[in-house]
């Protein structure tokens, strides 16, 4: 069972290689030139270092596996700068940010949105609550002033941090947004965050299951606490 697990795993891998590496070539071209000369590169100068101390196998074989994991690094660094290059910009960018955050918050995307594609994502964790925006700062400042009135009534003094995602002055870069969360001060204990997370999670399942008309209610008709109006 081990030994298929490792078969299918494998195939995989490679693949998610060779689309990040495919991706990466269509913003740079000249990739797979610079991670074979980093990588030839850093190989050439330890054995050359090799053969001047009488060290030539020892130092060639380290060289091969250093030149190996300088390319590995590079690339992944220029493969993620591409990434960002292509995400910038499009709707659900940050929201496809945020959630590959691996631990310590919990992330809601899409809280509140326009019809003109901006929306607000809600990150909670140590720091508190996080509203991250990203589209129309006009039309992004009123949903988020409105979120925040929505959920102090359900969370009281609990910190809430305002982020817009983009390039002007006060905004978080989108390549910068996961590093600026992570990097916060935890200011909550985690017990308190768990709360939290529940308090928001029922706020959001009574919205979402609140008896509300599909259309206008007829002029004189009251809604029933149960359901909906007969």
């Amino acid at each position: 069972m081990a030994r298929q697990e490792t078969t299918d795993e494998n195939p995989g891998r490679l693949k998610q290689i060779r689309l990040a590496y495919t991706m990466t070539k269509r913003v740079d071209p000249k990739i797979g030139l610079i991670i074979a000369g980093i990588g030839l590169g850093t190989f050439a100068v330890l054995l050359v270092i090799g053969l001047l101390i009488g060290h030539p196998i020892y130092l060639g074989v380290l060289g091969l596996f250093a030149g190996l994991l300088a390319a590995v690094v590079v690339f992944g660094r220029r493969a993620e700068k591409a990434a960002f290059g292509q995400m910038d910009g499009q709707p659900g960018a940050a929201a496809a940010v945020l959630n590959n955050i691996k631990r310590g918050w919990t992330i809601t995307p899409v809280v509140a949105a326009t019809r003109q594609q901006d929306a607000v994502h809600r990150a909670v964790g140590r720091p508190g609550i996080v509203l991250v925006g990203e589209g129309n700062i006009n039309r992004l400042r009123p949903m988020m002033a409105a979120e925040k009135r929505k959920m102090s009534r359900v969370v009281g003094e609990v910190p809430v941090i305002d982020i817009i995602v983009g390039d002007e002055e006060g905004q978080i870069p989108l390549k910068k947004l996961q590093l600026h969360l992570t990097r916060m001060s935890r200011t909550l204990p985690a017990s308190q965050v768990t709360q939290i997370n529940d308090r928001l999670r029922a706020m959001g399942d009574l919205m979402t299951n609140a008896p509300i008309p599909k259309g206008p209610l007829p002029k004189g008709v009251r809604m029933p606490k149960g359901g909906r109006p007969r």
